[in-house]
């Protein structure tokens, strides 16, 4: 096990109703008189959350100005706007109701707020958050986690560049997490959701570090719960305590606690990422179509893992056979598991052409300069070879 620090400053008010004390915690943690409420579609406002929350933040005498329209893939145009009118009217509070795109989109507003320059330098490594403005959320989608993460990954719309920053100074100061707010969710979405989580998870656990038997463990126990509840989620959606399991196993798939202590990879995050940028495809559809292109590329470079993995999170029998054919019925069992929930898992089922393999692997690398990936670094060539893996994932079902 490697040395690590491990801290996660975000305060979680789970459970039923809890959105109803934003204005209380809002208060708690900020003496603003003015915040920025981003959100995403106006279903927040049909479904009556918004006037619910809206009432608690008056409560507390504070004004709430409106930035509406958020986008999967969140946009830095949106992000550049909302940094403009928090300077503006001398907002100094965010809150975000909605998914990861949306509490993506505060983040990168909060830090952009008091940075001199562009915030896209951010993302692009020319300069690092030093300030921020504090955010919170109230979380609508199950998914990425980004209600306590340090993640936030923002595109932008010249040349369709889909970046990330990764810093505890960005996690919300709180985050509020009601499942019954999920309940409105389509099919899609769950199903994307289901899947991110899932990867995260998969991103910690295949590693090159030995010797951390409890974090294994602990990515075992998360996996199974994401594969058994995803699938009642999905299939019965007003099932409240199925949504409360996947809810919450979202959260510690990304909040941190899963990574202590280990090399974590993150490839199949930066392969897929380049299919969303270029695409506008849901995150969660990229990832189901890379992670089982990935796993059948590099599974030869610690076939012991790849066994552990199909034994102990899909109950592959370890007589099945030797350790390639184990290995390959984990994959395929993952790929069943991500058809179970209607995603795609090679590029044709998602109406992507194979015209651009040369170009991602281009943008992911940097002109093939900087690999992707720990578990086994990814290069440009060996991007390309895997974009076309994505082409051919149901050879193995």
């Amino acid at each position: 096990m490697d040395n690590f620090e491990f801290s996660n400053t975000t305060e979680l008010l789970f459970g039923k109703g809890t959105e109803n004390q934003v204005g209380e915690k809002i208060r708690q943690y900020s003496d603003c008189s003015r915040i920025l409420l981003v959100y995403g579609s106006e279903r927040i406002k049909k479904d009556g959350l918004y006037d619910r929350v809206s009432a608690s933040i008056k409560a507390q005498g504070i004004e709430i100005y409106d930035l509406g329209g958020v986008k999967p893939n969140p946009r830095l145009g949106l992000v550049r706007k909302g940094i403009e009118l928090c300077r503006t009217e001398g907002i100094n509070f965010i809150l975000a109701i909605g998914g990861a795109s949306v509490i993506d989109t505060a983040k990168a507003i909060g830090v952009g707020v008091p940075y001199e320059g562009d915030v896209w330098d951010f993302f692009i490594g020319k300069d690092v958050p030093k300030h921020t403005l504090p955010t919170a959320s109230i979380c609508t989608i199950p998914a990425a986690g980004s209600e306590s993460s340090l993640s936030c990954v923002i595109t932008n719309e010249e040349g369709w560049l889909k970046k990330s920053i990764n810093l505890n100074l960005i996690r919300p100061v709180f985050s509020i997490l009601n499942p019954e707010l999920t309940f409105s969710l389509p099919p899609y979405q769950i199903g994307c959701g289901v899947v991110d989580m899932l990867s995260h998870v998969m991103e910690r656990y295949f590693t090159n570090t030995t010797e951390v038997d409890i974090t294994d463990r602990l990515c075992e126990a998360v996996m199974r719960c994401i594969i058994i509840n995803g699938q009642k989620t999905y299939r019965y959606p007003a099932d409240y305590n199925a949504r409360a399991e996947i809810f919450w196993a979202g959260t510690v798939a990304h909040n941190g606690s899963l990574n202590v202590g280990r090399e974590q990879d993150w490839a199949s995050h930066r392969i897929g990422i380049e299919l969303s940028g270029k695409y506008d495809l849901a995150h969660g559809a990229s990832v189901s179509i890379v992670l089982p292109a990935w796993m059948r590329y590099v599974y030869k470079h610690d076939m012991d893992r790849f066994v552990q993995f199909a034994v102990r999170v899909f109950d592959v029998d370890i007589a099945f056979g030797k350790k390639e054919e184990i290995i390959l019925e984990g994959i395929r069992r993952l790929c069943q598991f991500f058809k179970s929930l209607d995603m795609p898992i090679t590029l044709a089922e998602a109406g992507i052409p194979e015209d651009a393999f040369e170009e991602m692997a281009d943008k992911a690398t940097f002109g093939d300069t900087i690999p992707v990936g720990h578990f086994v670094p990814i290069d440009k060539k060996a991007m390309i070879e895997i974009y076309k893996l994505c082409a051919s994932n149901t050879a193995e079902l």
